[in-house]
């Protein structure tokens, strides 16, 4: 391995989030000496671009594994299952971005920014979190770390880029058929129309639950970053809407400790990766269109709830692509870099 340089992967290279790892790692000019795209077999050979160069896809296989040293992973879950223990055993730490290793008790789930320290206990594998857990909790965590969490209440309104690039194709002709007065094709990717609606489930419900399984993700996860008791209630209800870019989410929040309105917005000002746009009187708070293709998570309309006196209503928006996947699954490679964390605890 070059001094200060690393063979990078990349899983899932022609998916939503893998071209959107590639794009961001030519943006911070990641110490890669080699950016390896890896995707399926049908995508062999395909160029792709990477910064200024193009480079062909390769399948992965016991012999294309070898030499790498850190794969970011986003290739769903049963690919992760299978390959990534496969590259940590040919000497590759991982981050992946699917929802296989999240929850597993031996597998750090960082938020670069919010628990970093993690990072350096992995064994081979790091998880990123959920885009809807990640965009909260650059807000939530720097209000638990000061004023305790005590009860959460999320209501999320999720694009459509989260669900892959045929979602977003979904809505675009679903929206051109319908501005030319023309029948709108049965949904493929959704159960219903996706143009001009809004659908409240985002992924499955399953055997018998009433939450759907987004829903739960975004709960658990955020007990485990911020290392949570039972004792904190939280509550998420997950809806998609007809935005390509831009997670969009509503939060109540009840704190142990009393924190005004006036405090939490300097708190939040405070925090790395995060802008308050805050003056909704003026017409400025965070929107979708503003959101997208930014590393920031954007805060605004912090106000008290009135109906208890240590409870704070806020409303946030990020990129699920950049922030809410990509940029903090390079954030934590960089990090492992940074900090010499490479090897495994």
């Amino acid at each position: 391995m070059a001094e200060g340089k690393f063979r990078v992967g990349v899983l899932g290279a022609t998916g939503a989030v893998g071209s959107t790892i590639l794009r961001v790692l030519a943006e911070r000019d990641f110490p890669a000496s080699e950016v390896v795209a890896f995707a399926s077999a049908r995508s062999a050979g395909k160029s792709i671009e990477f910064g200024d160069s193009i480079i062909d896809c390769r399948v992965p296989d016991d012999e294309t594994i070898q030499g790498i040293d850190i794969l970011i992973s986003s290739a769903g879950g049963s690919v992760s299952e299978e390959w990534a223990p496969r590259f940590v055993d040919a000497g590759a730490v991982v981050v992946d971005n699917t929802s296989f290793w999240r929850m597993h008790e031996d597998v750090p789930l960082v938020v670069a920014g919010v628990n970093d320290e993690a990072a350096r206990n992995h064994k081979g594998i790091i998880a990123n979190p959920n885009c809807t857990t990640m965009v909260m909790m650059m807000a939530l965590a720097p209000i638990h770390r000061e004023a305790g969490l005590e009860r959460l209440i999320l209501s999320s309104y999720q694009a459509v880029s989260g669900t892959g690039h045929k979602a977003i194709e979904e809505l675009r002709q679903q929206a051109t058929s319908v501005l030319n007065g023309e029948r709108v094709s049965a949904p493929s990717v959704y159960p219903h129309q996706i143009a001009f609606n809004v659908l409240p489930q985002v992924e499955t419900f399953k055997d018998g639950d009433d939450y759907t399984s987004e829903e739960r993700k975004v709960m658990a996860e955020t007990r485990k970053i911020l290392s949570l008791d039972g004792e904190v209630g939280i509550s998420a209800t997950c809806a998609r809407v007809p935005v390509i870019s831009g997670h969009s989410e509503s939060l109540n929040i009840q704190t142990r400790e009393d924190l005004s309105p006036e405090a939490c917005r300097e708190l939040i000002a405070g925090a790395q990766g995060v802008l308050v746009i805050d003056e909704p009187a003026a017409g400025r708070y965070p929107t979708a269109l503003q959101g997208a293709g930014r590393d920031e998570v954007l805060v605004g309309r912090i106000r008290r709830d009135p109906s208890h006196e240590r409870c704070l209503n806020m409303w946030l928006v990020g990129d699920n692509l950049r922030k809410g996947a990509a940029t903090n699954a390079v954030q934590v490679a960089e990090l492992l870099v940074e900090n010499s964390w490479l090897k495994s605890s």
